[in-house]
């Protein structure tokens, strides 16, 4: 099964706030159905053109992808609820379970 949402992962070297954008965003994809999401992390120091071309202006950034539109959240992620709702993915409060939120696949 293909992914239904990519993302790419911006960040600068292996700084703290780095791997700290890694293991929030990672805890948070773990929480969806497998194969739902693909992650490419991409360090801007050693890939700068990709950076370029995505007009990434800060690290760490997560950049949706696909399924249009294509959106972007700064910082290190770390609110679980606010990385979610920015991908198009909610979380169900009364059964804590993550669904696809179809407002954001049109």
């Amino acid at each position: 099964m293909a992914a239904k949402y990519i993302l790419k992962l911006y960040i600068t070297g292996q700084t703290v706030n780095s791997e700290k954008a890694i293991t929030n965003l990672k805890a948070v994809l773990d929480t969806q159905p497998k194969g739902l999401c693909s992650l490419e992390v991409v360090d801007v120091l050693k890939r700068p053109q990709l950076a370029e071309e995505d007009k990434i202006l800060a690290t760490p950034t997560v950049m949706k992808v696909s399924p249009p539109p294509a959106r972007k959240i700064i910082g290190d992620l770390s609110d679980k609820e606010k990385v979610l709702s920015g991908l198009g993915l909610t979380v169900e409060k009364k059964k804590g379970q993550v669904q696809h939120n179809p407002a954001y696949a049109k």
